[in-house]
């Protein structure tokens, strides 16, 4: 399988963000705003302009490469919003953004073509899909047309109904093979850069998530960056039987292991914390 991105003698990944080039040669930090009711974790809605741009400059303060922004919760079981509105309440937080901290590199959690298309215009320079184009095909064209990186996820059913039981043989062979399926689609829609995300949680059980972080090195023969989204995530306040709020430490945890199994962009609520992590572990490696 042809490998997409283009990656420096060192095995870093350089990624062209519709102009600008975004260059993975250590893990970096994705935070996370929610400009939602609804969405999991309540410290990450930020539904004014002005109280998104000033955690956006937070987070980016604290370290953060890239600023993921949510139009709608995509929780296990949430409801669907329309296009409409995922634009009313994601489009004046990227013009804000992008007018007062251009150095950040800003990302649309969607699966929405249109949102996609209009939020590239509006100053987004990634697009993040829970769907993997499952959902909204056309989704694909725009990301090509665009130039711009593509997180691919994987998640097993529908949106509503994923957290019911799901099951599999071998799930670490069947997320692989769904990647190497969506890649191969992502070639012939002719984009560049892809970036592979798990997608804990969506579909999954807690054995299935941490199968798949144990495995996560498997992956690595993609060629893409890998992106890993474990946050506050269910699989550590059920397993350590502790509210959202308080899954800081086992985020951490997770976090760290991710890392050495190789990860290269973490998707955040806690961007300082993250950080930390990341320093570390690069000072434990040199050693």
């Amino acid at each position: 399988m042809k490998r997409l991105q283009y990656k420096l003698n060192n095995g870093m990944f350089t990624l062209n963000c519709k102009g600008r080039l975004l260059i993975i040669d250590k893990p970096i930090i994705m935070g996370i705003i929610n400009t939602t009711p609804d969405s999991f974790y309540s410290n990450s809605r930020k539904q004014s302009v002005d109280e998104a741009l000033r955690h956006a400059e937070k987070m980016l303060n604290e370290g953060a490469t890239i600023i993921d922004i949510g139009g709608q919760s995509t929780r296990p079981g949430s409801d669907q919003v329309g296009v409409e509105e995922e634009l009313n309440r994601i489009i004046p937080v990227i013009e804000t953004i992008n007018k007062h901290l251009p150095e950040a590199f800003i990302s649309i959690d969607t699966y929405y073509s249109k949102v996609a298309e209009e939020t590239i215009a509006a100053g987004a320079s990634i697009i993040n899909d829970i769907s993997g184009g499952t959902i909204d095909e056309k989704i694909l064209s725009i990301i090509a047309t665009n130039h711009v990186p593509y997180v691919c996820m994987h998640m097993k059913g529908k949106q509503q109904t994923m957290q019911q039981n799901p099951q599999y043989k071998d799930v670490t062979k069947e997320v692989l093979d769904f990647f190497i399926k969506r890649i191969g689609d992502c070639q012939k829609a002719e984009i560049n850069d892809v970036i592979v995300d798990i997608g804990f949680g969506f579909g999954k059980t807690i054995e299935h998530n941490f199968t798949l972080l144990k495995n996560l090195s498997v992956f690595k023969m993609l060629g893409t960056p890998l992106l890993l989204g474990i946050s506050r995530k269910s699989s550590i306040s059920k397993t350590l039987n502790i509210s959202t709020g308080e899954a800081l430490n086992g985020s951490t945890i997770l976090h760290t292991i991710g890392l050495l199994n190789g990860a290269n962009i973490l998707r955040v609520h806690d961007v300082k914390e993250a950080m930390e992590c990341v320093k570390l572990l690069d000072t434990y490696n040199k050693v």
